[in-house]
């Protein structure tokens, strides 16, 4: 795509980017690619049509839940770019730094839906069942602290502590680094762990849930510099987002990432019209991500090697069998999201979820575009 360069100059004054952050924009990267791994080139960022602001409030944040009665806080057009600043701490903002566990109960427990601070819906126009939403993350950069709590009877281990655990973090001015303990840093890598489209339904769904929607993805690769790819449930799409992250395992053992908000986010939002795809995917630089969702890992892990068998059949014209050894050769099945929980405060449990990590190394260019085109056009 030819860039336009007094009019990048003009999206990257109205985006409050600096002179850097333009140049790194029109060479078609994130203002911060901080996280991308191995200095990987970020996908492209192109040209936003109009730019939209949604700021954190009483009127765009829905506490633990994606609501199909709420209205739209903003109508865009594929291509356009939504600013979201100061976004929420879960709780409806109720977090905060250095409260002691006993303090953060009460807040907690107000919430019994979902602790996140969910912010939307987005319409998207023109969407429709049957047709994709990509998401670009162009930009992510938290606040200055965030924390990890662990109470009792949740995790991947809920019968084997005592007593609840909760750690607070002070992040960098860079947002780069974190000090775990003495001796233990931590490299930030933020995201957002809650990316929807609306369910099909009438009912409130809740944020904790996942599904062919999205919801509570926990994918940690959805870093700066990446897409997330969610099948429409109906018409105008209504996106949402929330439960940002700054760094986090596969897995998620414990049930709590670096749990923060952002002060800065931007994500460019595409439609592509008539594109079948069942369950979220993502792309990375250097990879095809595909999720699967299930009651136990073996569910998850079935689901997630379907679709891909699915997606890469159809997209590249190869055998389905072919896929299937492709996908024992060279692909990497990673645990997305694990819970045992025992003694939750919330009324939903989130599925267990595996995702596939499909090395775009070993296809050529010809093969890449054939992927890339089967879920873009």
């Amino acid at each position: 795509m030819k860039i336009d360069r007094r009019q990048w100059f003009k999206t990257a004054s109205a985006l409050g980017l600096g002179a850097a952050s333009f140049k790194a924009l029109a060479q078609g990267s994130p203002a911060d690619a901080r996280a991308m791994p191995g200095g990987a080139a970020p996908l492209p960022v192109s040209r936003p049509g109009r730019i939209h602001t949604i700021e954190s409030g009483s009127e765009t944040v829905r506490v633990g839940i994606l609501d199909p009665k709420a209205a739209p806080v903003v109508r865009i057009e594929s291509g356009d770019l939504v600013k979201y600043p100061d976004t929420w701490v879960n709780w409806a903002n109720g977090a905060k730094y250095g409260m002691r566990y006993e303090d953060r109960e009460p807040v907690r427990k107000r919430f019994p839906q979902g602790p996140y601070s969910n912010v939307g819906p987005v319409e998207l126009l023109g969407a429709m069942p049957g047709d994709v939403v990509e998401c670009r993350m162009v930009r992510l950069r938290p606040i200055g602290w965030g924390w990890n709590s662990a109470p009792k009877g949740v995790g991947a281990l809920p019968n084997d502590f005592a007593k609840p655990y909760l750690r607070y973090f002070k992040f960098d001015e860079e947002r780069r680094y974190t000090e775990f303990a003495p001796g233990i840093r931590i490299k930030l890598a933020p995201f957002q762990g809650v990316m929807a489209v609306q369910p099909a339904g009438d009912e409130p769904v809740s944020g904790i849930l996942s599904g062919p929607y999205g919801g509570n993805l926990v994918l940690r690769e959805l870093v700066e510099g990446t897409s997330l790819f969610l099948p429409v449930q109906r018409p105008g799409a209504m996106i949402w987002t929330g439960d940002s992250h700054a760094a986090q395992g596969d897995g998620v053992v414990n049930q709590t990432a670096i749990e923060t908000a952002m002060e800065d986010m931007r994500i460019q939002y595409f439609l592509h019209k008539r594109r079948a795809l069942a369950l979220p995917m993502a792309e990375t630089p250097g990879h095809w991500i595909v999720l699967g969702f299930g009651k136990n890992l073996d569910e998850a892990l079935t689901a997630c090697l379907r679709q891909l068998i699915e997606w890469v059949s159809a997209a590249a014209g190869m055998d389905p069998q072919d896929v299937y050894s492709l996908a024992s050769i060279a692909a990497d099945f990673r645990i997305t999201q694990y819970s045992n929980q025992t003694a939750s405060n919330y009324t939903s449990i989130p599925a267990k979820t595996v995702h596939c990590m499909l090395p775009k190394a070993v296809f050529d260019a010809a093969m890449l575009d054939q992927l890339s085109r089967s879920l873009r056009g």
